[in-house]
């Protein structure tokens, strides 16, 4: 039996989904927030995933960001369900590796034909998308970071930022934009806390005679001066 996840914490919400979907013969599994969601998917991946955007902790869009960096649930579908109707929320959730992006309130009929559709594309391992610019090199799939072939060590957050930096270089970054993209638009952090961040990242490629490569845009916000960036597709069979 096909078996869709679905990640709402609005028990009205919820419900309504469980009904629509075992009315239409599908097994439900159901997790309240990201965290939970992502043990799951990862320990027994589901054939759909359905990710409301606004969950406690950690959000759907990130959810989905972690869902397609884990190598169990990269190829799994995924719809976004959101109240978020505006272009730019769509192209967030779509950009952060959702299949396809619904609206509240939705029609019930409609939602489960876009899962329909989903679930009849062809399942295939997708390449791993390895960015590089000179010396640095950054896997998005294994989360190293090598500069002439000597890893360079980042948290978590600076790994993000890095990732977001590269692949779009020499695009100036707002705060507010970077707030949203790499930790979420539910979450507290606040602008200094970004400065912050950047401040350890720019560090740490400075250690790694990498000192031009992130610029302070005044007033603006950030860019990564990475002129001949290019994306390297790798297919792997891991």
């Amino acid at each position: 039996m096909t078996t869709i996840l679905v990640v709402e914490d609005e028990p009205a919400i919820q419900a309504l989904l469980e009904v629509t979907l075992r009315s239409a013969g599908y097994l439900v599994q159901q997790a309240l927030d990201s965290e939970s969601a992502h043990q799951m998917a990862r320990e027994d991946p589901p054939h759909l995933m359905l990710v409301d955007w606004m969950l406690p902790g950690q959000s759907g869009v990130s959810l989905v960001r972690r869902l397609r960096a884990t190598d169990a649930t990269r190829e799994v579908p995924i719809i976004m369900l959101t109240g978020r109707a505006e272009e730019h929320d769509k192209v967030t959730g779509l950009e952060s590796g959702a299949d396809d992006y619904v609206t509240k309130p939705f029609g019930q009929r409609e939602l489960l034909a876009r899962i329909q559709v989903l679930l009849r594309r062809p399942r295939r391992r997708a390449p791993r998308s390895l960015l590089e610019s000179g010396s640095l090199r950054l896997d998005p799939a294994t989360q190293r970071v090598m500069v002439e072939g000597r890893p360079l060590t980042l948290s978590p957050t600076e790994f993000r930022l890095l990732h977001f930096f590269m692949r779009f270089p020499e695009r100036v970054h707002s705060r507010a934009v970077l707030l949203d993209r790499v930790w979420g638009s539910a979450s507290m952090v606040e602008d200094r806390t970004v400065d912050s961040h950047v401040a350890r990242l720019r560090g740490a490629l400075q250690e790694s005679g990498l000192e031009d490569l992130l610029e302070t845009v005044r007033g603006s916000g950030y860019r990564l001066c990475a002129r001949t960036l290019q994306p390297r597709m790798l297919v792997t069979s891991d």
